[in-house]
């Protein structure tokens, strides 16, 4: 569970994060035919399914696609689907349907990734892919993030404006500690958290036997709900929601 240090570090930064995003705001529905909506994209890890019901993922693009159905386009996808992810963001930033991407329709670009284990890499490989497209993330969110071989999860490019990551360092899997900008002066660090479930009385029942049993602490960090809920968070205040506006849980 997270450590007392870890839960102040996060509100600290968390509270600084929310200090830097005067500019973003929730989006009137009388502005949904002009400008393109806000975009929520979640990787899941490993060969899982992207609407599979157990997994904190796609719980969480369920509630936030409840809670805010105009406006903000939620999905989710496999940790092997950027590119599809990549059009779709293509598609629905091309508000005139001319097959071209306009600087100003790039620029209306409002964006956040998430995800867990390879999930969480996907995010920060499709943010680079965008940076050669010229448009811009808002946050990036990276759970336990596992990098493919030869690749860098890492190394956060400049056109993403915030970044948080979460991870535990136990058992086989475990997620990247250090991410860093690769251009300070545009993408803020919003923190490295670091989560211990080496007492943790999380058990995870709907997940599988064998990452219970093989990978258990970073099946763990994926199920626990105070993860969750931070990135839950995260998210709402980069899009400029207020929190009064969520439905009592």
């Amino acid at each position: 569970m997270l450590s007392l240090l870890g839960s102040i570090v996060f509100y600290c930064v968390a509270i600084l994060a929310s200090a830097q995003v005067t500019s973003a705001r929730p989006i009137p529905v009388n502005e949904a035919s002009t400008k393109p909506p806000a975009m929520i994209i979640g990787f899941v890890g490993g060969f899982i399914s992207h609407d599979n019901p157990v997994h904190s993922e796609v719980q969480l693009a369920a509630r936030l696609r409840k809670e805010y159905p105009a406006g903000v386009d939620v999905e989710t996808y496999e940790s092997y689907r950027r590119e599809k992810a990549r059009q779709n963001i293509l598609k629905l930033l091309d508000t005139n349907h001319d097959g071209t991407l306009t600087l100003e329709e790039k620029q209306n670009a409002r964006i956040i990734m998430y995800g867990h284990s390879w999930g969480g890499a996907e995010s920060i490989y499709l943010a680079r892919l965008l940076e050669k497209d010229g448009i811009p993330v808002l946050l990036t969110v990276q759970v336990d993030s596992i990098c493919a071989p030869g690749k860098d999860d890492t190394t956060i490019p400049a056109n993403v404006a915030q970044a948080a990551n979460f991870y535990q360092d136990h058992g086989l899997l475990r997620g990247d500690h250090d991410i860093r900008a690769a251009n300070p002066a545009r993408t803020r660090i919003i923190g490295n958290v670091k989560f211990d479930y080496r007492k943790s009385a999380l058990t995870c029942p709907e997940y599988p036997w064998y990452d219970r049993v093989f990978v258990k602490p970073h099946t763990q960090i994926e199920c626990d709900p105070a993860i969750w809920n931070q990135v839950d968070s995260l998210i709402r205040t980069s899009l400029g929601f207020e929190a009064s506006s969520r439905p009592a849980q």
